[in-house]
Parts: structure tokens; sequence; C-alpha cells
């Protein structure tokens, strides 16, 4: 009889889940699944505690899914990749699997791992798919066959590579026996920090995940684009630790969209959401072309030359929401709490530590990855490489976010802001932009910090840093 190992990673679900899929497909075959887990690794990675508990809600839920089918879930605990290799290929043998099945990881340490483990198993037929992503890396290519470097152009012919044929979703496998875990099973448990998340903001079940996909893609996606820059509002769907832990596909997310938004890749309601999935294959594709992006380099090479300032104590008032400017502080406080940052605010605040306090983008790149409980590798080095403008299709070095201008764009009467700064609540909408101008007119002393920085002054900096490094 075949013995069909399911090595689940990144991709904590049952529908939908290309290698469960194909592992399922034959009859006969004997279905084991394995989930190890790597602290080590994960600490290395600097993995959110949010991001924990949340992967730890959602392994236990997938044990149980599959015990449904009767497919039961192997575990165990291991420090980093290297040893991860070695205990696959140690189950493969105490089970005498001949197949071996998983959906593929694209940052560069995991597929080193992939690749070692296949030279290992000589014996077992390894079978990986791309699963991550709606269209696999090399099948949106130039003319030249060469990776995109700008997005509307990669845009462009991922539509039309798309309109050749939607790749579909693959069912979730029919029960084959008995429920593979009994009742008093006790919960699977790693020893890495956990912190508690929002289980109303952030489904901590599949069901659930699908559930929420479904009614964003009917009452949200639409408005996307009307509401999404607010953070104020529910504007936005939420479902970025869902695709960052595999409980949901990406083809999942387009094939409900397409399913509520008809009109969606044709430009009409709901494309602008589709956009935000584009530019999420597009790191992903990325970072496979230029595996550089996984080792902290930045993909214009002369913005290695910026003379970064080091200074701990505005870096740690940006870390703390204790800058001085509304809206990155009730940003940051946002992130610190929940694990969580609106995307507008993303753009803002990253641009605020490289822009305004000239800090290395790597050095928020990984704080963001520290407390993110949708931590992504590709989507937060894509996101901090554009604000740093040292990415690919990044903003231009001179284009620098005025942080009290966007407050005043994009939070005018100051909803956000209070929600996150209390000791701001009372002031007058038109003066919580920029507090302190309004409290030295009326005498107040605020319990809260003047700007760390001069934003024009800081400007003119970050443009002289720049343009030295340029022509270095």
């Amino acid at each position: 009889m075949p013995i069909h190992l399911v090595w689940f990673r990144a991709d904590l679900r049952i529908h939908d889940n290309l290698a469960l899929a194909a592992a399922c497909r034959n009859k006969n075959a004997r279905v084991l699944a394995l989930f190890l887990a790597t602290p080590g690794q994960w600490q290395r990675h600097l993995m959110a505690p949010r991001q924990a508990a949340y992967l730890h809600a959602h392994l236990n839920n997938l044990r149980q899914q599959l015990a449904e089918k009767g497919i039961p879930l192997l575990y165990d605990e291991v420090d980093d990749f290297a040893a991860q290799a070695e205990k696959v290929a140690q189950i493969c043998a105490e089970h005498e699997v001949t197949d071996l099945f998983y959906n593929y990881q694209y940052e560069v340490n995991e597929q080193q791992r992939d690749r070692a483990l296949e030279r290992s198993l000589q014996q077992v037929t390894c079978q990986g798919f791309d699963d991550s992503v709606i269209l696999p890396p090399g099948s949106v290519m130039t003319g030249n066959h060469e990776m995109y470097k700008v997005f509307t152009p990669f845009k462009n012919a991922w539509l039309r590579r798309l309109k050749e044929g939607m790749p579909e979703c693959a069912s979730a496998p029919t029960p084959r026996g008995e429920e593979a875990v009994p009742a008093h099973a006790s919960p699977l448990d790693f020893d890495y920090p956990q912190q508690p998340f929002d289980a109303g903001l952030f489904p901590p079940t599949e069901k659930e995940a699908i559930a929420h996909l479904r009614h964003f893609c009917k009452e949200g996606a639409g408005e996307y684009e009307a509401q999404r820059d607010f953070p104020a509002i529910e504007g936005t769907s939420r479902l970025s630790a869902c695709l960052a832990l595999g409980v949901l596909s990406p083809r999942q997310c387009l094939h409900r969209l397409v399913a509520e938004q008809p009109r969606a890749l044709e430009g009409g309601p709901g494309a602008v959401w589709l956009n935000e999935l584009i530019w999420r294959e597009f790191y992903r594709h990325l970072m496979t072309y230029h595996p550089d992006l996984c080792k902290h380099r930045p993909f214009i090479r002369w913005t290695e030359q910026v003379a970064w300032q080091h200074d701990e104590k505005q870096l740690h008032a940006w870390q703390q929401g204790q800058t001085g400017y509304p809206i990155v502080d009730a940003a940051m406080r946002q992130l610190n709490e929940t694990g969580w940052m609106h995307n507008r605010l993303r753009m803002i605040t990253a641009s605020f530590l490289v822009k305004d306090l000239l800090i290395d983008w790597r050095i928020g790149e990984r704080y963001f990855m520290s407390q993110l409980i949708d931590g992504d590798l590709a989507a937060n080095n894509g996101g901090w490489q554009w604000a740093a403008s040292t990415g690919t299709d990044a903003a231009p070095y001179f284009r620098i976010f005025n942080p009290t201008t966007q407050g005043q764009k994009f939070d005018a009467d100051g909803a956000f802001i209070r929600r996150w700064l209390p000791e701001l609540a009372s002031l007058p909408d038109k003066a919580i932009h920029d507090p302190w101008i309004w409290a030295d007119k009326q005498g107040v002393t605020l319990n809260y910090p003047r700007p760390v920085v001069d934003h024009k002054q800081a400007r003119a900096a970050t443009l002289a840093a720049y343009e030295a490094a340029r022509k270095a």
C-alpha cells in the first residue's frame, strides 16, 4: 500500500491545499500528515508572539479537521530547518513513506532545506506545489524572460496570463476512515513565547476564515477603493494573517472575489482589492528571482551607501509611539497592542522611521516582523523597501511623506488618533494633528511628547543623505 505523507508548513488548511489534495487522490493510499515546529528558527526569523499564538490555534484546528477526514497529524518540535529535514527523513523511514507531498516556500533558507531533503530521500518520491501563489513564479515574465522590476507591467502581464485560464480551487479531501484523533487528545503545543490575539479580528479557525472572506468579498471589496486609506474605518479585509499562515489560499480569495464582484478582473468594483493580491504575488515572485531580498540586501544597490543615523532614543520613541507625531504614534500603538497595522499607516510609519529619523529600514523591517500577527517576509520586505526607496518599483527617494498632512488627509477628525492616544482625546479636530501648536497658544501642557524631529529639517537632511549615496 502506498504511504503518502503531507508535510504542512505555511499552509494550515484542508480546503484548496494542493499538496493535501494530491496526496489524497489515490484512494488506496494511506495518508499521514506532519507538522514540525521550529522554535529556534522562528526566533531567528523574529516570529511575533501573537503570530505564534495564531499558528498554535490553527495548528490545533488543522489537527481536528484532518482527524475528521481520517488523517492523523504527526507532530514534533525541532530547533531549526536542518533538524527539520533530518526529522522528515526519519519519519519517512519509520512509516515506510513512499511519497512526500508539500507546498513550496520561496524564501532562501526554506528552499535550501527542501533541496537538501530531496537529495537525501532517494527512496521517496517528493512532490512540491506552487500553492501560496495564484500564478507560479516563472509564469509571468518579460519578453526577454526576465522578472519584471516594475509592478504595473507585471500586473498587466499577470492579468493577461490569468485570463488564459484561472487556476481552480482543490476540494477538501473526502473522509478516508474513522476519526484519527481521540476526543480527549491534549492540545499540541510548542516552546515559543505566545501572546493572546483578538479572535474577533483574526479568525481562529479555517471555517471562520472562509466565512470572513465571503463576508468581505460580498460587503467590503466593492467599497475597498473608497475606504481602504482611512484607518478609523473597517475598510480593509484583515485577511493578511490568514494568508501568511496559509489558513486561506490566494486562489480562494480570487474565486470568492470574482463570485461576489464579477467585474473585478475588468477594473470594476473589487479591482483595487485584487490589486493587493497581485502585489502579494509580485513580491513572492521577486523573492524567487532575487534571493538577496531574503538576506537584508536592498534591490537598488547604491542605497547601501546611505549614511544612516543610529539614535537609540529616537528609535525607541518610534517603537513605543512617542514621536510627537500623532498619526505615527497611534499607528505604532495599534501595532504593539494588536499585532496588526492598517496598510496606509504601515507606509506612514515606515516613511517616518527612514525619511524623518534616517534610521536604516532593516531595523524597522525587523521590528515589524517581531510584532506582526501577519508577518510575511516577502510582503514585509517589499513594503519596507518601497517606503525606503531601496526596492524595485519603490517610491522615488525624494518622495517623503509629511506625517502631519498624512494624518490630516486620512484621519481628518482624529477618530483613529483619539482611539489610540487617549491623552489627546479632548483636543479639537483641527488641533489633533499638530497638538503642541494648539497647546502652546492655549497655555496648556499636554501629557504627550513634543516632536522628536522637525519634519522640514529632517526632510532636507534625508534628501542630502540619499543624494550623497547616489553619487558615491
